[in-house]
Order: C-alpha cells, then structure tokens, then sequence
C-alpha cells in the first residue's frame, strides 16, 4: 500500500470514528423534537401597549424570567425560554402535552389584590341598578354580588410564600397560603386594623375568589385564598403567585402542540420508512450494479453513521422533517455513485482497462457531482434561515447528508476501487444495463412538451388562485389547527353538527388515515371548547388530542413573506451559482425556468388534490428546487463536454446526443430518490404525506423538465445569440 493510500485510509477511518464517538450511545447524544415525543412550542407576545411608555422597554426581559420561574417550577425537563426580536417570547416544553393546563401556568398575569368589600346598602342598590358608582367595581363571589372600592388596598408584589394547604374542616379542601414580607405585613396589618368588621376581597386577575369578614387586626402579614380548588388547580396558583405577576398582558402568536400518541406514532412510521427506503434502494444498487453496488451500499451505510454522528456532534434535535431528510439523503446519497458508475461503463467501452476506467470516471463525474450538490446546498441553507423549529431541522438534516454523501460517494468509494484494481484477477466490473445507447429525438417533440406543459401550468395554478386563502394552510392564513384521535369511528355529519350546535360555523372537518381521527381547521382559538363539547357529547367514544396547531394572522402574514424570500432566493442562487459555474447566463436562465415550471406543477397539483401549501411543502419546493437542478447540471455538463469535441455539429444535435448519452444516469436517480420519498409517502404517516407528495410530483416533474424544457431552451437562446 502507498503512502499516498495510507493516508487516505486513515482520513477515511478517521471521519468514520469520529462520527462514532458523536453518534453513541445514540439517545444522549440526539434529543427529539416536539413533533416526536409531544410537548409544546409557544410564541408568545408580550402586549407592551397596555403599560407606561417608561416601562415598555424592560417588559419582555422581566416576562420572560417570570415565565421561566413558574416553568422550572411546574417541571418541565429541558425547557427553551427564550426572546424573539423585540417582544416576543419562544417557549419549549418538551412532553407537556395536557395544553390548558400549560397555557393557563404560562399566560396567566397573575395579578393579586386586596380590595375592600362596600357595606352602603345604598351604593349597592344604586350598584344592583346598573349605575355603579366612580371608584367602584361590580364583582360576583359565587353566587353573590358585591360592589369593591376599585382602588387596591394590597397587591401580590409584596409576596414572598404561596404553598397549598388543606382545609381539614372542609373535607380536606385545598386552599393557598400566601405570607407578605415585612412592608406587605405592616400595610396587610394596618388595612385589617382599620377594617375590623368589613369584608376583604381576594381578587386574581379581576376574578374574586372570597371576601372573608376580617374580624380582627392580623400582623402576622398572613393570609389565605379559598375557591374550590382542585389540588392541581391549587398548586399552578401557587406557582404563579410564587413566581409573580407578568409586568404586561401576553397572548399566544403562535402553538404548535403535539399529543404524545401522535409523538410516537412518528417516530414508528419514521424508523419504519427509514428502514424501507434503506432496503429498496440498497436492493436495487446491489441487484443493478452488482459488485459496484456493494461498494455504493457500504458507501450508503457509512453516510448513515456519518449523518447521525454530525448529529449527534451539534446535539440536534431530531424532528419528523429530519427524519424525512434523512430518508431523502438516502436516495440522493447513490446520485452521485450512479453518476460515477455510467462514466467508468462509458470508459470501460472505450475498451481502457479497468483501473484507468475506474480514474476517468471518477475525475468526469466529480464536476457535475459537485455542482448538482452545491445548488441543493443553496436550497437547503434558506430553509435554515428562513424555516421555523422542525424545517429547520429538515435543512440541517439535508445539508449534512449532502456532504456526507460526498465524501462518501467521492472519497471512500474511490479507495475502495482502488485497492480492489490493484488485484490483477480483478479485470472486469460487469453492471446491469437497461438504457442501451439509444438515439431518442427528444427535441423534436419539443413543441409537444411546451404545449403539455403549458396546459398542465395554466390548468393548475388557475385552479390554485381561484381558491384564494383556502390554498394555504394555517401557517399562512393564521387560524387553529386541531386533530382527535376516537376510540371508534365517527361520522364527518356528527362532528359538524356538534360545532355548529357550540357556535362554530366557518370550520373545515376532515377524516385523516383511518376514520378515527378527524382534523378541524377553525379561523379561532376553540381547541378548548371543542374538546370539552366532544366530552360530553361523545362520552361513550372518547377522544384524544393528537395535536394543535395556532397561527396568529400577523406570523401568518410574516411566514407568507418568508416562505416567498426562500423560494426566489433559492432561485436565484441556483441561477447565479449555475451561470458561474458555465460561464453561460442561457444555461442558468434555461435552468432556472425549468425549477419554476417544477415549483409551479407542483403547487397546481397539490391544489388540484386538495392540499394546502403551508410551510412543509414550501420546504418540499425548496428541496424540489434544489434537487431538480442537478439532472439539468448534467446535462448541461455532457453538452458543455459536447461542443468542444462536436465542432461542427449543430446545437440541435449536440443537445439531442447529450440527452442520450446521459438518460440512464437521469432516469436511475431519479429512480432510486423516488424510492426512498414513495417510503415516506406510504409508511412514513400521515403528518408527512402532503410532503412526500409534493416530493414525488417534483421529482416526476423534474425529470420531464430535465429533458423537454431546460435542455431545448439551450437551443433558442443558442440561436438567439447567433443572430
């Protein structure tokens, strides 16, 4: 062994045990997202109008430490609290998913007062009436009314213990005790001293909970709330008191909830649609290429451990986008082995021996390998900045599985070869072959294509505009997204019944997967309702909260104009990187028009087949983007290779010839990535099929478009030019 392949061996091993040591033990190392072991991702809005000018600036800071202290205190393992530009706040909860409960802990001001109970029998007839008094505020306690002086005689900001208690005369009724510090103390005992024989209200958050009669001065700076609380109810009132009253009212901008059923039902059809998509394309290199194809499957295993370990490196978390990506990479990750393995066939042909074969095909792949990636790279880095959470994750996913591959594809594989074609036994590398050498006219049905597509793109996005706001999803549009699990099957008729009967007349219902679970879409917040109305009404079907989505209009309005930067600055990244890789503006023109057709009969069929564009698909266009360019780059590379060996053929047929020469390595690509994305599409759940789709429409498409759009408009800007 040379030196020069010494230390190729030991960089390979090199990255391969590094990888490892990232990679286990596996579950330290990789946490899971939201969306595969249930929780909560809140974005919170801190309502800054509703406070002095003077104290605004502060108000988000001192929400959020507000917040994090009755998180830590309610539990939560691994929490993320955390600002987002100038009054937002992001909130993480990972497996916390009884919602109601979290949002009333988190969203509660918690604003504690004392006010002094009214004992004019006039003012209170006068109050009783419906003229309340200046000064004054009607209140109900129970079952009575009673008028309060609206001036505050205490407030909670004196507080320093709030624990649960347990009323033994009362059946062991919890109740909370609340002491002052020693200001709140004198204040507390100078108002009882005074009010000896009047009543006291106990207001939280404008609700009274009692009104005792204060029969007595109380130094202690001691106190107690009562209400009929649960013992749940009564120790979150005790964290949020402890923790103190938020500096300013929030609201949720953004929710995205999901159930711990639905958790590990994704992270089932994830392993189980990551293993399928491994075997199949696994099976079809080995069965294809044979002896070569054991080398691409090693290739493919060691991308795997290397994905995984750079995963674990960075300590991401892992979501149901990532594992989609990480599926994706699978199919993508042969790409570059297929292209590889046309080129040594071509060489070999040629009648060259096997190891001068093996060089040439590597070192003639290795330029459009490397553009074909770069541009998905491109793609893939936008949906990193301008994707949220789980598309996040997708982009990190993909982008680390692209060069991994690379280095896999290029790198390690080559070794291999190279140690095997020093064996002088080893003379041959016999390959199954489908596409011969054909001789296909595929320019001359140009016009044909041009006309099919212009239907299909005409057809399609008229049917898209024409639904307007319904083509988009909640993450656009804003709006409440709920999905329920029934023990048994229901009917669409009795769940659109039940919410019009509760006031809800605007929501789409529909049965997803099997016909126990059901998605609402409401234009508001009625998770709650909804849930509690399905208790009562189907008691003898209960129901399961799979997940919520919300989305306030302002982020859907945001999400919209991000969503559309990544798309056109994907675009034009690809446009600007293809033109300077070819030096030849009408190639990266023809190129980029080829990437919008595919986007666009993409978003026509999803309209077509009644799915909403929303987030997830946009990062499936993106991908689409980013992975329909590469056949069109190698193409392109055969025709740049072309016209300098064709002097004197014409654009026509050197377009015509390049097509041919490089249709296997199309159509198997493309193939083994169909592969992998029909295993998300058929095993990989619900959540992610309108992804896969959109994926699997893509990938047609840009197969089609590789070879009836991008290639021929060559030769009219080619002739265009010659004029």
């Amino acid at each position: 062994m040379t030196k020069n392949m010494q230390w190729r061996v030991l960089v390979a091993l090199g990255v391969v045990g590094f990888a490892l040591a990232g990679m286990l033990p596996l579950k330290e190392k990789i946490n899971l997202g939201l969306d595969l072991q249930g929780g909560m991702h809140l974005v919170l809005k801190v309502d800054t109008s509703k406070i002095p000018e003077e104290a605004r600036e502060d108000a988000p800071n001192r929400a959020l430490e507000i917040i994090r202290n009755r998180i830590d205190q309610f539990g939560v393992r691994e929490p993320l609290i955390q600002r987002q530009g100038r009054d937002s706040i992001v909130v993480q909860l990972p497996g916390v998913t009884d919602r109601e409960r979290a949002i009333e802990l988190i969203g509660r001001t918690a604003q504690l007062e004392f006010k002094l109970v009214e004992d004019s029998e006039d003012l209170n007839k006068q109050a009783d009436e419906g003229n309340v008094p200046e000064g004054y505020e009607l209140k109900t306690v129970g079952k009575e009314t009673v008028l309060l002086k609206a001036q505050s005689e205490l407030t909670g900001d004196t507080l320093v213990a709030a624990e649960v208690k347990f009323d033994q005369s009362r059946f062991n009724e919890p109740y909370i005790s609340i002491e002052f510090n020693s200001k709140g103390a004198a204040v507390f005992a100078d108002v009882t001293g005074k009010s000896v024989g009047k009543r006291l209200a106990i207001v939280l958050d404008g609700k009274v909970h009692s009104a005792p009669r204060i029969n007595e001065k109380i130094p202690s700076g001691r106190a107690s709330i009562t209400g009929r609380f649960s013992v749940e109810e009564a120790g979150d009132l005790a964290i949020v008191l402890r923790a103190g009253a938020l500096p300013a009212p929030i609201y949720i901008e953004e929710e995205r909830t999901v159930g711990a059923l639905l958790g590990r039902d994704s992270i089932e059809s994830g392993i189980r649609a990551s293993l399928i998509g491994l075997c199949l394309v696994l099976g079809f290199m080995l069965l294809y290429y044979l002896f070569a194809g054991i080398v691409a499957s090693i290739a493919m295993l060691l991308n795997f451990v290397i994905i995984l370990g750079m995963l674990g490196w960075l300590h991401t978390t892992l979501t149901l986008p990532g594992i989609a990506g990480l599926i994706l990479v699978i199919g993508m990750a042969v790409d570059a082995n297929v292209l590889i393995y046309e080129r040594i066939r071509e060489e070999l042909a040629t009648g060259k021996h096997i190891r001068s074969a093996v060089g040439a095909g590597y070192n003639k792949a290795f330029t459009a390998i490397l553009d074909s990636n770069i541009t998905t790279l491109i793609a893939a880095a936008l949906l990193f900045r301008f994707g949220t959470g789980p598309i996040r994750g997708f982009g990190v996913t993909l982008s680390i599985g692209i060069m991994a591959s690379m280095f896999t594809a290029i790198f390690v594989t080559r070794i291999i070869f190279d140690l095997v074609t020093t064996n002088k036994h080893f003379t041959k590398l016999p390959m199954l072959q489908i596409f011969k050498k054909t001789n296909i006219d595929f320019i001359g049905k140009r016009w044909i294509a041009y006309a099919l597509s212009a239907i299909i793109l005409v057809g399609g996005m008229s049917i898209f505009f024409a639904k307007g706001e319904k083509a988009y999803g909640i993450d656009f549009t804003g709006g409440q997204l709920q999905e329920y699990s029934f023990a048994a099957p229901i009917k669409v008729e009795e769940i659109r019944k039940t919410l019009f009967d509760i006031g809800i007349e605007d929501s789409t219902i529909q049965l997803v997967g099997e016909k126990n679970d059901v998605m609402i879409k409401t234009s508001e917040d009625a998770a709650t309702r909804i849930k509690q109305e399905f208790d009562s009404r189907f008691s003898d079907n209960p129901c399961e909260i799979l997940r919520v989505e919300k989305v306030g209009p302002s982020v859907g309005r945001h999400l919209r104009k991000s969503a559309r930067l990544a798309v056109l600055w994907s675009l034009i990244g690809i446009l600007l990187y293809v033109g300077f890789r070819f030096k030849n503006v009408a190639f990266a023109t023809a190129g980029v028009i080829a990437l919008f057709h595919d986007v666009f009969i993409t978003m026509g069929f999803l309209a077509v087949t009644g799915r909403e564009l929303n987030l997830t698909i946009v990062a499936a266009l993106l991908t689409i983007a980013g992975y329909s360019i590469n056949d069109t780059i190698v193409i392109y590379d055969r025709i740049r290779e072309n016209m300098k060996f064709y002097r004197k053929a014409t654009m026509k047929e050197i377009v015509n010839m390049s097509i041919n020469q490089t249709l296997s390595r199309t159509v198997l690509t493309t193939f083994t990535t169909l592969l992998a994305v029909a295993s998300i599409f058929f095993f990989g759940g619900e959540v992610l099929r309108d992804f896969s789709f959109a994926l699997l429409i893509g990938i047609v498409s840009g197969i089609y478009s590789t070879i009836y759009i991008a290639a021929p408009l060559i030769i009219f800007w080619h002739a265009k030019g010659r004029r």
